[in-house]
């Protein structure tokens, strides 16, 4: 059963369920296109291929034409192609259309998965949060070095994958458990609670994890206790009032 679909980071906003405030982050859903289908007994596994966007046919590769024959319509080409693996057989052929209806409902548990901001080459502080050395001393020129990255002559080297300053983002990342707030089929939006790896108009592959509801959001309201605050200065001037009639 296909549980994932393709989209685009839209924009972020908040709404209320219940009386909780909720920041939401929509994405853009147009109708995927299934583009290749692949089977256990040729390919080893079960899986589909979906088409997300749109660019003319004339600008793809005469090879690209071809293996998106069934998928080309009004001359018009998906922009993104990805392969979604499936447990079972799919009872989709190439062509078909799958919308967000067919796949999500409000409630549902979802993970996303995007390419973050590339940030561009960034130091040990702000890439991984180093505290810098002390000002002490006239060290003015220490604040966000990385200090010693190593041991001397035993390991006489330093190990792989050492925290240091270097290129900063452009990674795939997922964030799970995200909610499904709202679904607007007419303009193929779906909102999500929380925010979402990538920039505006960045791809986006989500999938379902679980079936759920939109009262998990909302947090429950504290509870003032006002009553007995007073209740308990009064009974306190009482008090004083019999001390000082005795």
């Amino acid at each position: 059963m296909l549980n994932t679909l393709l989209g685009t980071k839209d924009k972020m906003e908040a709404a209320f369920v219940g009386t909780t405030r909720v920041p939401l982050t929509w994405v853009k859903m147009t109708p995927c296109v299934v583009t290749q289908v692949k089977s256990q007994d040729q390919d080893g596994y079960w899986a589909i291929q979906l088409g997300f966007g749109e660019r003319k046919s004339k600008n793809i590769s005469k090879q690209l034409q071809g293996h998106l024959k069934g998928a080309i319509k009004d001359k018009k080409a998906p922009l993104f192609l990805r392969e979604i693996r499936l447990s079972e057989a799919p009872d989709m052929k190439v062509g078909d259309i799958v919308k967000i209806t067919d796949v999500f409902k409000k409630g549902d548990v979802i993970k996303v998965t995007g390419t973050s901001k590339g940030k561009g080459f960034a130091g040990v502080v702000k890439r991984w949060g180093f505290a810098g050395g002390p000002r002490t001393h006239g060290q003015s020129d220490r604040e966000r070095a990385p200090g010693s990255i190593g041991q001397g002559t035993t390991p006489g080297r330093v190990y792989k994958g050492k925290k240091m300053a270097g290129r900063m983002g452009g990674q795939k990342v997922s964030v799970s458990n995200l909610t499904v707030v709202d679904i607007n089929s007419q303009n193929n939006m779906m909102a999500v609670s929380g925010a979402v790896p990538g920039r505006s108009g960045g791809l986006l592959i989500i999938k379902k994890l679980a079936s759920g509801s939109l009262e998990e959001l909302e947090e429950e309201a504290p509870e003032v206790v006002v009553q007995e605050v007073e209740e308990e200065a009064s009974a306190g001037e009482e008090d004083k009032q019999n001390a000082k009639e005795n």
